[in-house]
């Protein structure tokens, strides 16, 4: 179990929460609050991007997964940024039944002569697991919309443009996985490594460190603007049908 990664995503999870209930507590039509309209605006932001990818009319659906995904993948990419939790460990150390450093590890590293560092806090999206899990949940979700929603164009595409085409169409599926979550996590983590960096020069990186936090504001941004609109391009692509390049092409 990594804490570094466990501790954040829950502190993600309430932001988000918190955030929703605020937005949604006190609906107005004439007077909304200023939480109201910063979420009206996210989805009027989300609904352009899926607008971009597919036809609204089978976009709309995928409007609420757009939204949960922007706001949780920029909350994750911005809790890094802050600070970073580093304890030393003098011994095995366990949390909620949960061995952290067991004692035969303890031992084996504190015999080599080696400290033992624990990081308990660090943006979720900046571990690869984490990252390629949240890609693989989107995969899923794409191949599962394309065998029940479209299921004969879904199997017809990986015999296009020729049958023996096939080997190179399922490696393009892994390829997606890859590009969806190595993008995010190697952007993420780049930046919590030189920001780590930074802190380790002292007084000298305060001004390095100030601009580098503010450029990686906007790298976590776009960083869930990316994810979000690969996820809604790789739906419409496995959802649209032969039809709809006819229809496109009629207009």
């Amino acid at each position: 179990m990594d804490i570094s990664v466990i501790l954040p995503m829950i502190v993600t999870m309430l932001i988000i929460l918190i955030i929703a209930r605020i937005a949604v507590r006190n609906l107005s039509v004439d007077k909304p609050s200023k939480m109201q309209n910063f979420m009206e605006w996210v989805i009027e932001f989300v609904q352009g991007i899926i607008g971009s990818a597919m036809d609204m009319k089978k976009g709309k659906a995928f409007i609420s997964l757009g939204v949960t995904l922007i706001m949780f993948i920029f909350v994750s990419n911005m809790l890094g940024l802050p600070f970073t939790v580093v304890t030393e460990a003098h011994g095995p150390v366990s949390l909620f039944g949960y061995d952290i450093v067991s004692a035969d590890k303890y031992a084996e590293l504190h015999n080599a002569g080696k400290h033992v560092a624990l990081s308990w806090w660090k943006s979720p999206t900046a571990d690869a697991f984490f990252s390629m899990g949240l890609a693989l949940m989107v995969i899923v979700m794409v191949h599962f919309l394309g065998i029940t929603r479209n299921t004969k164009a879904y199997v017809k595409h990986y015999f296009q443009p020729y049958w023996f085409f096939l080997p190179i169409n399922i490696i393009e599926q892994f390829s997606k996985l890859l590009t969806l979550g190595m993008r995010l996590f190697g952007n993420i983590f780049a930046g919590e490594v030189l920001i780590a960096t930074i802190i380790m020069a002292g007084y000298a990186g305060i001004v390095p460190m100030v601009a580098w936090q503010a450029f990686s504001v906007f790298v976590g941004a776009i960083q869930a603007f990316v994810f979000v609109m690969l996820t809604m391009v790789y739906i419409g692509q496995i959802l649209e049908s032969h039809d709809d390049h006819d229809e496109a092409h009629q207009h």
